[in-house]
């Protein structure tokens, strides 16, 4: 009955998450961390591509995003291209919309943080998803969590990252919110958690 007690308090956690985001209770997948649910994106998104190489973050992203981003260039012979800020701290979205114009067939993805963990700036989601287009939009959202408005689905993003820590919850819980159906390849082998 334990068992069964701690599932529901997860389930029950799960559609609490959904309705403070704005999805569906099946796209929220629990992790140890932040830092892994931007790993399982960044990587994640890259290896469902195999035929795009090109990976598009935004200058400014925490290390959670940029270091599997490089992990990525250096052993899996990704390209990496960082989108400047303007002077405001914004990202340049004339810039990221001549990337996607240009190059948009070998973008695997484009990952850029909901609001800055050093200046507070709230980027342009909604734009960039907008640019964007078909290319899979992941947003490091850990900061903006239930700090700003803030809605997955009228994002219209693909993935987002979340953390209990920067809310009062234990450290040690995040959730990487995932289009529904979407099969992820996994980080880590061996159990069949958490989609």
């Amino acid at each position: 009955t334990d068992g069964r007690s701690t599932r529901k308090d997860v389930e029950e956690a799960r559609e609490v998450i959904a309705a403070a985001l704005g999805c569906q209770p099946s796209e929220v997948i629990f992790t140890g961390s932040g830092t892994e649910a931007n790993n399982a994106a960044i990587k994640g998104l890259f290896w469902a591509a195999p035929d795009k190489n090109l990976i598009v973050v935004s200058a400014i992203e925490h290390h959670a995003v940029l270091d599997p981003a490089h992990w990525l260039v250096e052993h899996e012979g990704a390209e990496l291209i960082q989108v400047p800020v303007t002077s405001d701290g914004v990202i340049d979205c004339d810039f990221l919309a001549h990337l996607v114009t240009t190059r948009g067939s070998e973008i695997a993805l484009i990952s850029v943080m909901a609001a800055n963990n050093e200046t507070g700036v709230i980027q342009p989601i909604d734009r960039v998803v907008e640019i964007a287009g078909s290319i899979p939009v992941h947003s490091d959202a850990v900061q903006s969590f239930m700090k700003v408005p803030l809605s997955y689905s009228q994002a219209g993003l693909f993935a987002m990252t979340i953390s209990a820590h920067k809310i009062g919850g234990p450290l040690g819980i995040g959730a990487l919110i995932l289009r529904r159906a979407f099969e992820m390849p996994a980080l880590l082998h061996g159990g069949g958690q958490e989609r």
